[in-house]
């Protein structure tokens, strides 16, 4: 079903990663986007279902709905382990203790533009991940530490508060790239410098420079036992990691095993509205369709022209005629349609699809392509 060849053989990994998913806080921050409470519920089944493993189910302090939302999905008797998310205050690991969540990230910002932007300084910032922390442990909660901005921290304050972080109670420590600032190399720099702490990395990283599933690869590279991300990368500015393109790149291309089940995770997908670019990687419209006549000449061929199989990812591959459609184009609808165009007029027909479509700017629907046939 991977029609990759050996070109990647040299560089498989030996790992396991685990996926996380924060579709339903980060992947909520996307402008315009509400997600409903009982929306949240159905995507966290969904993703479940796919086999994520675990699933930040939201911060239940920014409202009432997802209070209620975090509710329903720890609940929910769900597969996946289910992570709350918390700030460094106490508060905020309260409302976690209410709920009974027993597992969290915990977040506190780490590099002085940002603690200038809150007006704090790095020993206050100290003592609150160590008060936050402890707290949580004390109510039985395992906390991953979340330090928004790291890759832009002072790496000796950064390790810093990690090892506060550790000394806490926390039993897993996040690198996160906030602003998707982290080219791959970085990544791996970032994440080898912490791996001696001896607890389980985990990379958490944006898509502003349009490198987050490299640098989550380069990450897993450096030993990062836990990726996060979200569906369709959805998130703030130009989104997260995207969580179903690294499982891909990671099993497909680097033999590391993630346990996504690549085929159920287009639910989750269609559960969030969020409109795909039809190029998108693994569930835009495009990548089965074919229009150009070329490429439809060795549709009988899949792996000639495909990377992987429609099937790995639930998808369904399909002809669609247009300006670019060849005379193989005009053969395979026929057969599709049941339509008998003798071959003669087959060309004929070719011709009048190209003017069709030039004419509309798009694609020419079986419909038209029936009238035209007729």
């Amino acid at each position: 079903m991977i029609w990759t060849g050996e070109i990647n053989r040299p560089y498989a990994l030996d790992a396991d990663v685990g996926l996380y998913d924060t579709t339903l806080r980060d992947g909520e921050q996307t402008v315009g986007i509400v997600l409903e409470t009982e929306q949240k519920l159905d995507i966290a089944r969904a993703l479940s279902e796919a086999g994520i493993r675990r699933i930040e189910a939201g911060f239940p302090r920014v409202s009432e709905d997802d209070f209620e939302a975090v509710r329903l999905i720890a609940a929910a008797g769900l597969g996946a382990e289910i992570w709350g998310f918390s700030r460094a205050v106490r508060a905020d690991v309260e409302a976690l203790v209410e709920l009974g969540v027993g597992a969290t990230v915990i977040e506190s910002p780490l590099s002085d533009l940002k603690l200038a932007a809150y007006g704090l300084d790095r020993e206050e910032i100290l003592r609150r991940i160590q008060a936050a922390v402890a707290y949580a442990v004390e109510n039985a909660i395992t906390v991953c530490f979340f330090g928004v901005d790291g890759t832009r921290a002072d790496r000796a304050f950064l390790r810093r508060a990690y090892e506060a972080a550790l000394d806490a109670g926390a039993t897993e420590l996040a690198v996160v790239d906030t602003l998707g600032i982290a080219s791959p190399d970085a990544a791996y720099d970032l994440v080898g410098s912490v791996i001696d702490l001896g607890v389980p990395i985990h990379w958490h990283g944006h898509n502003d420079f349009g490198l987050a599933t490299a640098a989550a690869v380069a990450a897993v590279r450096a030993g990062a036992s836990w990726i996060h991300g979200t569906v369709n990368g959805m998130g703030e500015r130009a989104g997260n990691a995207n969580l179903a393109e690294i499982a891909l790149a990671l099993e497909a291309l680097y033999g590391v095993r993630t346990g996504l089940k690549l085929d159920r995770v287009r639910r989750a997908s269609e559960l969030t509205g969020v409109a795909l670019e039809p190029w998108k990687p693994l569930f835009g419209e495009n990548l089965f369709r074919r229009e150009s006549g070329a490429v439809a000449s060795q549709f009988h061929d899949p792996p000639s022209i495909e990377p992987y199989s429609s099937d790995l990812v639930g998808a369904e591959r399909s002809i669609v005629l247009g300006k670019k459609s060849g005379i193989d184009s005009i053969r395979l609808k026929c057969a599709e349609l049941g339509l008998e165009v003798p071959e003669e007029r087959q060309r004929e027909l070719l011709a009048e699809v190209k003017r069709l479509g030039a004419q509309k700017r798009g694609l020419v629907t079986d419909e038209e392509f029936r009238r035209l046939a007729e």
